[in-house]
């Protein structure tokens, strides 16, 4: 006998604390610190970054922008070349706010997401820390039985934690 739990949708939690850093103009402001997903959903990581217009007496601009989890040598790994993520990333950036988006998400892409900008200037780079705590967890089943009986209750939980409610719903199927 197989068991398949499917949550309804997809569920995404987040902890809804902005965090700020920067100095001299220069921040990342993500919109969650930590954010927890289901094995398979969709996750969505939003923020928002500042810097100066002007540096060293000239108009400074970003030329790029990009998100990262981990680091080759001492360089980051922008998502969209990280062949773990392949086909499974996109980013959607408009003037100093950027989103990304991952699909299909598996509990390996557990780990802390960061945004980095570089502009037209020397030094002119600039990554938000810390970053944003994704966790991915799965669906677990429990069965009980009851002695006597015939009867078995299927129970779905997730280790994510739902603010403001102990028993999230879930479907699960038999």
């Amino acid at each position: 006998m197989s068991l398949t739990a499917a949550a309804s949708g997809f569920v995404v939690i987040l902890l809804s604390v902005q965090v700020i850093q920067g100095q001299n103009g220069w921040g990342v402001t993500y919109s969650s610190t930590e954010i927890c997903a289901l094995k398979g959903s969709t996750v969505e990581i939003n923020c928002t970054y500042t810097y100066p217009s002007r540096l060293f007496g000239r108009d400074n601009e970003v030329k790029e922008t990009f998100w990262f989890s981990k680091l080759s040598g001492k360089q980051p790994v922008d998502l969209r070349t990280d062949s773990d993520y392949q086909d499974r990333v996109e980013y959607s950036c408009s003037e100093k706010s950027c989103t990304l988006r991952i699909t299909d998400l598996r509990e390996s892409d557990s780990a802390e997401y960061k945004f980095k900008f570089i502009t037209n200037q020397p030094y002119g780079r600039y990554t938000g820390e810390p970053g944003v705590t994704l966790r991915v967890t799965d669906l677990q089943v429990k069965v009980t039985t009851y002695l006597f009986s015939s009867r078995r209750d299927l129970k779905c939980h997730s280790r994510c934690r739902l603010p403001g409610r102990s028993n999230p719903s879930y479907i699960c199927r038999l």
